[in-house]
């Protein structure tokens, strides 16, 4: 037998007809360094894993569009500085022909690149309602490749009207819109063979819930969710097969009110969209034998108001009748009535962007007691949004009564004067069964507390459950301190954002209100793209931003848009035309949304120039500064208040800026000039109407020199001035922030940039009102409205506007993880593709921690103090790179994993501007020490 290898000295082929010759004393090191080499190169191919494959940001899609599929994955390994040099994907309709690579309907080749995520499929033209089976596999820079990744898939919707079968169907009694019974809609059918596979494309006017032979269908709530209706309306897929049989079945489908005609906005404003609701059904089932059949919805149907849902409403709740749930025997009731044919077009019906909403986590009381009025209230401890279950039995016909509310009242009583006109309130009429388990279908409640009535028997913790329910967005960031007050100040955040993700970014979820507050989405924007995966969210909901945008440029104060048309076009609300897509673009590296936005962001900017006079913004309805201190008889000019129009202006530049960075983004260098010699009037503008030749700012307030310094309106001579007025202003409210909506999300990150962290520790630190601790130590669960919801003495605020979740000035959460913990991204290469690690210390931290999954992996900067000596323990996805920049370090002696690390050939020497030293690292684990500078 004959072997060979590769002589490492001569680099040439050898060959032996005796394996005894391998052996021999002068071949022997040779061989063992082959093998080594050769086992080694294997060890790390093994190594190189791929993992979390999605198709637009979801794993293995169903419905989804075809004009816009792109790939993603990430890469795992042991070893460090792993950056993939080149990929390959390959698409086929069927599995088997993926694995053995034949009739492929797209193979990309190997493309010599080191981008892995947000890949476009460019293969041939995809189908409608068409499963595709896809892989891909790597190489990386040292030649190393990886296996073919396990098999994934994608699955179209419908691409075209055409697709649709189905029609229309209403009730045939005209409800005009009145409130009223939520209607069923049903149909019996029979399936005649074996059922291979079955798909249901379903949407409403309303909300809808279909059962399949009584079973509930999917696990979403809310469906079709809230988008702008007659614009974009969702409509669903759904694998079913499991749910049929061959013979005979039937499937009921109830419309609920929703956002379609229910309440919205504010003095129950109904019928927004429409009077009456209605239901769109096509279920294709295939059979074995290749045929198959479609069951759409059509004159055949029948419909009942006779349903156990006898009233349904998001912001007043919902009556259901437990004795009046009905099944397939009911269908041959009087009460079916024949169902009425509608006539809408089907060009605005959409496949879901966002995630759906969904059940998460569930809650016993913490206790259930009697308060001083002698109500029956019980706690579940958190502050959350959705609803409770109940598991009781009574007396049939008996009627038990939830209301809800977040806070008790100084007296310890049920206080619910926040909510204005929205009831929140659940009525169950008992069936007399064994057990009745009762929960709402189309209504959700903000709450901490629930108030029961009419129930005769005795209530235990047993009975009620609390299911908070918002969209199905995957945790991805955590951060922890070593400062109780600051974790829970973090707790409250998330759950602020749970509370208010459902399915569009609401400003609360329990008053009469729950809009999509354009101001308070872009401030919040950075922090909810940490702790969550908000990636198809927000392109969900950026979608309706850009079609309800008016033909003028001017955009809404709310999305979808609901109000006035003279409301729309304030400074910082209509900002987040320019301000989500960019940072959305720096948080995921994702130029396609970018580009999508684009239109609308220059339409924005376009529209504030065409109203503006010699480059000022100084017209227009503006919220300013909302929600900024202020105190009563304010005699001495206490009272935070900022110039509207000059904070029009720095927004008017900072959308300008946007722009100017996306055109850079887009390769649109024209449009990147033209913008930049607008900015440059824009400031121009600013510095004359608003700016002593000394520097001061004729608005004195912290928001006014935030706003100037964060987004550079001051040339860079008088920066380092208006930063020491900032922080004079700062201390002469005795370290306190006087900031409404706009001005604190920057507040300090200013003082940071600027060489004022420990006055920003103090800030965040501060436990006292106004602050963001104060809240925290009264027990709050979530953000609150107002930085004084509940006062010192336990009185409230004013009940017309005083929410106890409403998660904007949660926006603090930014500055924390990429100032405290110091994890960061570079926005030269988004995505953290290049990523920046960089805490600084103050406060009184011992230790402070950030992990992020990353659209390339776990990325993670947790440190801590052990007296003198400062410990960083850094994990870098791999096919990313970091800079790592170590606080007081300028005088340390760096050591990592316990060796020198100015001599390890992985670390590249840096230096910050501030000389403290820093490395230029690979993906892997990083340890460093040292004793910090003096």
């Amino acid at each position: 037998m004959r072997y060979c290898y590769l002589n490492p000295n001569k680099r040439v082929l050898s060959c032996f007809n005796d394996v005894k010759v391998l052996f021999s004393s002068n071949l022997k090191s040779s061989f063992l360094l082959f093998a080594f080499q050769f086992f080694f190169a294997i060890a790390l191919g093994q190594n190189l894993n791929l993992s979390g494959l999605t198709v637009n940001y979801k794993s293995n899609p169903v419905g989804i569009e075809a004009s816009d599929i792109r790939f993603s994955w990430k890469i795992t390994s042991d070893v460090k500085q792993i950056m993939q040099k080149s990929y390959e994907i390959r698409v086929a309709t069927n599995e088997s022909d993926l694995l053995k690579g034949k009739n492929l309907v797209w193979e990309s080749g190997k493309i010599e690149t080191d981008q892995s995520a947000h890949i476009p499929y460019s293969g041939k033209i995809l189908l409608a309602k068409q499963r595709y089976f896809w892989q891909v596999k790597i190489t990386d820079k040292n030649k190393n490749a990886s296996t073919w990744s396990t098999t994934q898939f994608f699955e179209t919707g419908m691409l075209s009207p055409s697709d649709w079968s189905a029609n229309w169907i209403e009730t045939s009694l005209v409800t005009d819109g009145k409130v009223g019974p939520a209607p069923i809609f049903a149909k019996k059918f029979e399936l005649v063979k074996t059922i291979k596979s079955a798909r249901l494309y379903i949407t409403a006017h309303g909300l809808y819930e279909a059962t399949l032979n009584g079973k509930r269908i999917g696990n979403q709530f809310f469906a079709p969710g809230w988008t702008s209706y007659h614009k974009r309306l969702q409509y669903q897929t759904y694998d079913v097969t499991s749910l049929l049989k061959t013979g005979d079945n039937s499937t009921f489908v109830t419309v609920g009110d929703g956002w379609y005609r229910g309440n919205l906005e504010f003095n129950n404003k109904r019928n927004t969209y429409g009077k009456e609701v209605g239901l769109l059904y096509q279920l294709e089932v295939v059979y074995n034998d290749g045929t198959s059949t479609l069951i759409a919805s059509d004159g055949t149907w029948k419909s009942s108001f006779e349903g156990p849902i006898k009233k349904s409403d998001i912001y007043n709740g919902e009556t259901f009748d437990a004795r009046l749930v009905r099944s397939s025997k009911d269908l041959s009731s009087t009460s079916w009535k024949p169902v009425k044919v509608a006539s809408y077009a089907k060009e605005n019906l959409v496949s879901p962007l966002g995630p759906a909403v969904v059940q998460h986590e569930n809650f016993s009381p913490i206790k259930i007691f009697k308060t001083p009025k002698g109500e029956t209230v019980a706690d579940f401890g958190q502050n959350l949004v959705g609803w409770v279950k109940l598991n009781i039995h009574g007396t049939k016909g008996d009627t038990v009564t939830l209301n809800h509310a977040e806070v008790l009242d100084k007296d310890g009583n049920f206080y619910t004067d926040n909510l204005r006109n929205a009831k929140q309130e659940n009525k169950y009429v008992l069936s007399g069964a064994k057990e009745d388990v009762l929960e709402p279908h189309f209504t959700f409640q903000g709450f901490r507390y629930v108030k029961i009535s009419g129930y005769k028997n005795t209530l235990t913790k047993d009975n009620l459950t609390a299911i908070a329910i918002y969209s199905d967005m995957k945790p991805t960031g955590e951060f922890t301190s070593s400062n109780a007050l600051i974790n829970q100040l973090q707790h409250n955040i998330q759950w602020g954002q749970k509370g208010n993700f459902l399915d569009v970014p609401t400003d609360c979820p329990q008053r009469d209100e729950r809009l999509g507050w354009t101001g308070d989405a872009q401030v919040f924007f950075s922090t909810a793209a940490f702790n969550m995966d908000v990636a198809g969210f927000f392109s969900k909901w950026l979608a309706d931003l850009k079609v309800d945008q008016h033909p003028t440029g001017n955009v809404p104060v709310v999305i979808p848009d609901v109000r006035a048309v003279n409301n729309a076009g304030s400074a910082g609300w209509g900002d987040v035309a320019t301000i989500i897509p960019y940072n959305y673009y720096l948080a995921y590296g994702d130029k396609d949304l970018l580009g999508r936005q684009y239109s609308s962001m220059k339409a924005w900017v376009e529209y504030i120039k065409s109203i503006s006079k010699q480059n000022l913004w100084n017209s227009g309805p503006h919220y300013g500064d909302w929600l900024f201190y202020t105190k009563d008889d304010d005699r001495d000019g206490k009272a935070a208040i900022t110039d509207k129009f000059l904070i029009a202006q720095i927004f008017y530049a900072a959308s300008t800026q946007n722009v100017i960075n996306a055109a850079k983004a887009l390769g649109k260098d024209d449009d990147a000039k033209q913008y930049q010699a607008l900015l440059k009037e824009i400031k121009s503008a600013f510095m004359k109407e608003y700016v002593t030749p000394a520097g001061r700012l004729v608005s004195s307030s912290q928001t006014a020199y935030v706003l100037a310094l964060n987004f550079d309106m001051l040339p860079e001579d008088l920066r380092p001035q208006a930063a020491q007025r900032l922080a004079e202003n700062v201390e002469s409210y005795k370290n306190h922030l006087t900031t409404g909506f706009l001005g604190t999300p920057y507040l300090c990150a200013v003082l940071s940039r600027f060489g004022y962290a420990d006055l920003a520790y103090k800030l965040l630190l501060q436990e006292t009102y106004p602050s963001w601790l104060y809240p925290v130590k009264k027990g709050a669960t979530t953000i609150w409205e107002r930085w004084d919801g509940i006062k010192p003495d336990g009185s409230f605020q004013a009940t017309s506007m005083n929410s106890f979740n409403h998660y904007a000035y949660g926006a603090i959460g930014d500055w924390m993880y990429k100032t405290v913990a110091g994890l960061n991204y570079d926005a030269e290469e988004p995505g953290y593709k290049k990523i920046i690690i960089s805490p600084i210390l103050g406060g009184k931290f011992t230790e402070a921690s950030a992990k992020l999954e990353s659209i390339y992996g776990p990325i993670q900067s947790s440190w801590k103090l052990d007296g003198e000596r400062f410990i960083l323990d850094v994990v870098v996805p791999p096919n990313t790179s970091a800079n790592v920049i170590l606080p007081n370090s300028t005088d340390s002696e760096i050591m990592e994993n316990n060796k020198e690390a100015g001599k390890q050939t992985y670390l590249k020497k840096r230096n910050d501007e501030l000389k403290n030293k820093s490395f230029e690292v690979g993906s892997g684990r990083y340890h460093f020490e040292y004793n910090l500078s003096k």
